[in-house]
This record gives structure tokens, sequence and C-alpha cells, in this order.
């Protein structure tokens, strides 16, 4: 069941990224010959006015194929002798599509918190003494956090919301960290803070302000989230290309699927599958919408940088030029995901 369930959600976001190239460039007036969900052989199709419209066995992907893309073509309806404004805007409508998804779900993932979490500090780990006075067992007081703080920056990576501060608190080498908060309406470095609960031994010695939950709050929750999604995809990438990252932080369809199928399964109970399957899905389709603007031959951002030469220079690239730089980055894009699925079936064969 989890992953019938994972399919579908891969699918969907495929989907909502290729409708978004789709409807812009029908809008455009650009032929579009096939609008496809899924890949390999098809399964259903249907012809509809100039376009066909197929259903494709493999549910890892989808296209929208227009006229014209990669060689010269005398239609005036071809996508290489559209409007340049209106090809930059068609490459673009497929991650946009991905980001409003993405918001759409965060919007729904709020809407569950009981109350909106915020990254004001309210509560240090103690108890009270009889005489009034406050012993306390969390090291971040002592080293200078104070109740009210908001805090903006944890070594050097800016903090918009709770899931920042997580992925800095988990993701750090040691329980202390450099800190940076706004104190009364003021930046402030804090230096060296050391995250520690000497009752428990863990290192969340201290509390969040929270909001009470209404639309303003459930809007603004969303955005920030979606800022640090956005924010801790692009850390990742940099890390990926740097080497600093292992081969074990990649993953293609099947870990994909894999992830959700299990995260579905493990849930307690129904609430904490939604949750998590909203989490997830609005973390894959931003994932998705970032990575397709890069600017990498065979993906949106590589077509969308021709795009900004032919601007500067006044005159596009040559069309079979082009269709040779995108041909490289797609083989280039195979080998990565032929590599990335390697390691996904070694991960769940040897359950690593």
């Amino acid at each position: 069941m989890g992953i019938i369930i994972a399919l579908l959600i891969f699918g969907v976001i495929v989907t909502v990224h290729e409708f978004g190239h789709f409807i812009c460039a029908k809008l455009s007036g650009i032929k579009v010959n096939e609008f496809a969900v899924g890949m390999g052989p098809k399964l259903l199709s249907r012809k509809k006015g100039e376009t066909v419209y197929s259903l494709r066995l493999l549910p890892v992907g989808g296209f929208c194929a227009m006229e014209g893309e990669d060689l010269s073509t005398s239609d005036p309806r071809s996508f290489r002798n559209a409007k340049l404004w209106k090809r930059m805007i068609v490459l673009v409508a497929g991650a946009l599509m991905n980001f409003i998804l993405g918001f759409v779900l965060l919007i729904f993932l709020s809407m569950m918190f009981d109350e909106i979490p915020t990254t004001q500090v309210h509560g240090f780990a103690g108890v009270k003494n009889d005489d009034g006075t406050i012993t306390y067992y969390s090291q971040s007081y002592k080293d200078g956090l104070r109740n009210d703080d908001i805090i903006v920056e944890m070594d050097g990576t800016s903090v918009y919301s709770i899931l920042d501060l997580n992925y800095c608190l988990d993701t750090g080498e040691s329980d202390t960290h450099k800190v940076v908060v706004k104190r009364d309406g003021k930046r402030l470095d804090l230096g060296d803070i050391t995250f520690h609960n000497e009752e428990t031994g863990e290192y969340t010695d201290f509390g969040l302000v929270t909001l009470k939950k209404t639309p303003g709050s459930v809007v603004k929750c969303s955005g920030q989230i979606f800022r640090s999604m956005g924010h801790i995809i692009l850390l990742s990438l940099k890390k990926i290309m740097s080497g600093t990252a292992g081969s074990e932080t990649v993953s293609g369809p099947v870990g994909v699927v894999s992830a959700i199928s299990e995260t579905t399964e493990k849930s307690a109970d129904l609430y904490e599958a939604v949750f998590q399957l909203l989490y997830m899905s609005s973390l894959i389709t931003i994932n998705l919408g970032i990575f397709n603007l890069l600017p990498i031959p065979g993906l949106d951002g590589g077509r969308l940088l021709f795009c900004l030469i032919e601007l500067v220079r006044r005159k596009p690239v040559k069309p079979e030029h082009e269709g040779y730089v995108h041909l490289a980055g797609m083989v280039l894009l195979i080998g990565i995901m032929i590599f990335a699925t390697y390691h996904d079936i070694v991960r769940l064969i040897t359950g690593g």
C-alpha cells in the first residue's frame, strides 16, 4: 500500500511540473505534440485536437513534447519560433508549478499544528527552588541565550523557521554552535552556545514561543517553512557539488518512492502518516523545482540559459549546437540517475 501511495505522489508531482509547461505553451500558442504522464511504453493514448494525451507504463516521470524544441522547423507555432519571452515563461512554468504545489501542501501541513511554532526562545530547562530562585539545567542559558531572543543564524546558516533550527542542531558535529539572535530589535552575536540539558543529557534545553493558529499565522508559517526547505535544498546541493556529501545522500526515483513508502508504513496513526506525507511531498516538489532551474544542459535551467545567451547576443544559438549540448547533458543526467538508482537498490537490499 505504501509503495502505491508513493508512486501516486511522485506521479502527481511530476505531472504538475509538466502541466506547467503544457498550459503555458498552449496559452502562448506553441504547438504541443504530446502530453504524457509516465515514461516508457504507452498504456493509454488519445488525441484531442493537435495534441496526443498519453498514460505510460513507468510512473517515474512525464513530458510535454513541443514542436521544434531542439530542431529548426518551418512551423510558425514551434517552440523555437515563439517569441523569446514566451519561451522563457514556458521553461520557468514547470518549476513555478512545483513551488505553488509545495506552498499549498505546506499550508495543509501548517494547519495540522496545534499551535504555530516560531524561532523565538521562551523557557529553559530548570527547576524553581523554594526561595523563588531557579536552578537551570540549561547550558544555553548559562552561555547567554535568553527568553524572547529570536534565533536568526546558527553556524553561519540563516534560520527562517523551526525547520532550519532543527537542521542546524541535528547536522552539527557537536552540541556547541555559533549563534546570532535578534534581541530587543537588534542583531546580537552570542558566539559559542552549547545546547545541553544537564538533567536529561539531551541537546534540547530550551522552549520556543508558539502562536495561536489563525489564517494569517498559518500562511506566514507556510511561507517560512517553504523558504527553509529551499534554503536546506540549496545547502545540500552545495555539499554534493563540493564533494563534502557522500554518495549515500544522493537518491533516485527508487529511493524517493522507498522513503515515502517506509514513512507511510512506520507512522503510528493516520494523523502522523498524513503529516509526514505532506512534509515529504512538499520537500520533493520544491526540490524538483529548484533542481530543474539549475543551469545544467538537458534541464529547464539549461534551456533557460540558452535563452539568456540569445537575449545578450540578440540572436539564437544554432539549434543543432544547442541540441548537442542538451544531449550531452541528458547523457550525464541519465548516468547520475543510474548511479543513484544503483545505490537505492543496494540500500534496499542491505538495509543501509
